[in-house]
């Protein structure tokens, strides 16, 4: 098959990240209670996440390709095993941080490359969807299994047990960079412009409506995923009243639903415009939250010991991953296959950063919220992001139709 190795690759190294980026909620809860943090204290491991992200694609996305997406690829993964090592070695906040901002830096690399690369490997947009859905669905797959992962490793009597799950991170992305090493990969590096034109093209992109637009857009939809996500955990536990390792279990239903809900939407838009698939959605997403969340705050949860002891009641709000799954790689493949493949690379370092914005904004706010509104309160804000995006729709719609891009 046409690039099997790269597609592997791609697909490798999404996975990897997709387990050290979403276990920042898992942390979240590790820390406010082996580091003796509160929940505003914990929010800030979103933004040494995320910051980083942000201002490395910001400087590297334009003129990556130069660089070369391999040997960017291969740094990423070097510096997230090392970092891996040293959170089991440190074992405090401080190397959680540390941790985290080494994440944040790699995956921006890996993130860019990996958009960039999608539209390198693909000849025609059907494919550029197809291929972009699966990758998102893997990285939801990744992030499911890093709720297993950690509760594997991780025994209540003993604080420091969770900490050897970073052996295997460490070692997982180590066979990463081996793979992508030694794989057969053909690129061909851009030259010629320099660092003044590589942000005159970014900024060129920024001032079209189409991409103000979008940007806002996937600033508004990880403001609602990374605020749920991150703090599903805490939620579980401090609502629920759900054991640490079953709250942590259980917050992989989201993440589930997620890779599920992608997968169905990639079938789904071969036959439904893209707009009537993304605001039936953002809609149900909306009723959950107003009509579902109310009656699992509600809960009343006796002695529990498994998942199966777990009312219906309380899986049903993670289900909410279903729904809200399609959007952001729906977002993404119709502004990317619409633009030049020179031009992908700058607008996925937009992607990137406005993500990563919007992730450390939405795990910010809702960290605040749960510590001064109350845990049981707090995702009730997503009703405002969700209404907001459900209106971004309908613009995209209109200005994709007029072509303007």
């Amino acid at each position: 098959m046409k690039n099997i190795g790269i597609k592997i690759s791609l697909y490798l190294n999404y996975f990897v990240f997709a387990i050290l980026l979403n276990s920042v909620g898992i942390v979240i809860l590790k820390s406010q209670k082996n580091y003796g943090v509160d929940e505003v204290q914990a929010s800030i491991l979103e933004a040494f996440k995320d910051m980083p992200i942000a201002i490395v694609s910001f400087f590297i996305a334009s003129f990556l390709p130069r660089i070369g997406y391999r040997k960017a690829m291969l740094t990423g993964l070097g510096l997230v095993t090392l970092a891996c090592i040293s959170m089991y070695f440190g074992n405090s906040f401080d190397n959680a941080k540390i941790l985290f901002a080494a994440v944040g830096v790699s995956f921006a690399l890996i993130k860019v490359s990996v958009y960039s690369l999608i539209g390198t490997v693909t000849d025609t947009k059907k494919e550029h969807n197809a291929l972009m859905s699966s990758i998102e669905s893997f990285f939801m797959i990744g992030i499911a299994l890093a709720y297993f992962l950690f509760p594997a490793f991780n025994n209540e009597n003993d604080p420091n047990s969770w900490l050897n799950v970073y052996w295997l991170l460490a070692g997982l992305s180590f066979l990463s960079f081996l793979f992508l090493f030694f794989v057969k990969f053909e690129e061909t590096q851009a030259a010629g412009a320099n660092l003044k034109d590589d942000f005159s093209q970014m900024f060129k992109l920024i001032i079209k409506l189409l991409t103000i637009i979008f940007v806002i857009s996937v600033f508004l939809f990880v403001m609602i995923e990374q605020g749920i996500l991150s703090w599903l955990p805490t939620f579980n536990t401090k609502v629920l009243r759900l054991p640490e390792n079953i709250s942590i279990m259980m917050a992989s239903i989201l993440a589930v639903s997620l890779a599920v809900g992608r997968f169905i939407a990639g079938i789904v838009t071969k036959k439904v415009n893209w707009i009537w698939v993304l605001s039936v959605c953002i809609i149900s997403a909306m009723l959950l939250v107003i009509f579902v969340l109310p009656k699992t705050v509600g809960l009343e949860v006796k002695e529990i010991h498994t998942l199966s002891d777990i009312p219906l009641i309380g899986f049903a709000f993670p289900l909410i991953g279903l729904f809200i799954a399609p959007i952001y790689p729906l977002l993404n493949s119709i502004v990317l296959s619409a633009l030049p493949k020179n031009l992908q690379s700058s607008m996925t370092g937009l992607i990137v950063i406005f993500s990563a914005l919007g992730g450390t904004l939405g795990s910010r706010i809702t960290g605040w919220l749960f510590k001064h509104q109350g845990p049981e309160n707090a995702f009730y804000f997503t009703l405002i992001p969700m209404s907001l995006l459900l209106i971004s729709f309908f613009i995209l719609k209109k200005i994709t139709a007029e072509d303007e891009i």
